[in-house]
């Protein structure tokens, strides 16, 4: 990346430099295409394995959301499992988005949407919303982020974030239950590797 470019620039100025990348999504081995100025173009990150390893089974049916896709293991992960969903891949990120939607491709997966926030219909109620935050945005960023969908949750429905502990994951706790308030119940799920794992339970 170059030195303005963050993950979270909507057209990264740096070059793309696509590559095939071998990772384990889902109980099995899969192909994708990575590429610079996105998030973890290497790997699947820690704290995304950390999420993956921690998370319930997806659910079988309704809109399933990954906020801050990057190239998509977890959307890719969440549509793998549960074919009969239509998973929202979420990201201000067009480099990720389109790498998600190559990717989703390449899987045979029709049911992914890679699509810019304000492109999710209103009124779309998530049945599971699993995340690995852009943190590094900022706490007035990640805030308002967090407040714009965990709302969104259908009644009963199950966020889980992943965090990491020196960024602020057990302070983020505390805020969201002050937030959410009665609406939702908030707990540390796991903490693995420097990790935390957050669930939000709409009621």
């Amino acid at each position: 990346m170059t030195g303005n470019d963050h993950y979270f620039t909507a057209h990264p100025a740096s070059p793309e430099e696509r590559r095939t990348l071998a990772v384990h999504l889902a109980g099995r081995d899969v192909e994708v295409e990575t590429a610079g100025g996105v998030f973890s173009p290497d790997h699947v990150d820690l704290g995304t394995e950390v999420l993956l390893r921690t998370v319930p089974a997806a659910p079988a049916a309704g809109d399933l959301l990954d906020l801050g896709c990057g190239w998509g293991p977890v959307a890719l992960s969440m549509a793998l499992e549960s074919p009969g969903t239509r998973v929202w891949a979420v990201d201000v990120n067009e480099r990720a988005l389109d790498l998600v939607r190559r990717n989703a491709e390449r899987l045979g997966l029709e049911n992914v949407r890679a699509v810019l926030p304000d492109d999710v219909p209103d009124d779309v109620a998530f049945a599971a919303i699993w995340s690995n935050p852009p943190i590094r945005v900022g706490k007035e960023a990640l805030h308002s982020l967090l407040l714009r969908w965990m709302p969104r949750l259908a009644p009963g429905a199950q966020a889980h974030l992943v965090v990491g502990k020196n960024l602020g994951a057990d302070s983020l706790q505390r805020w969201l239950a002050e937030q959410l308030g009665d609406g939702a119940a908030i707990e540390r799920v796991a903490s693995a590797k420097g990790f935390r794992v957050l669930r939000v339970t709409s009621r």
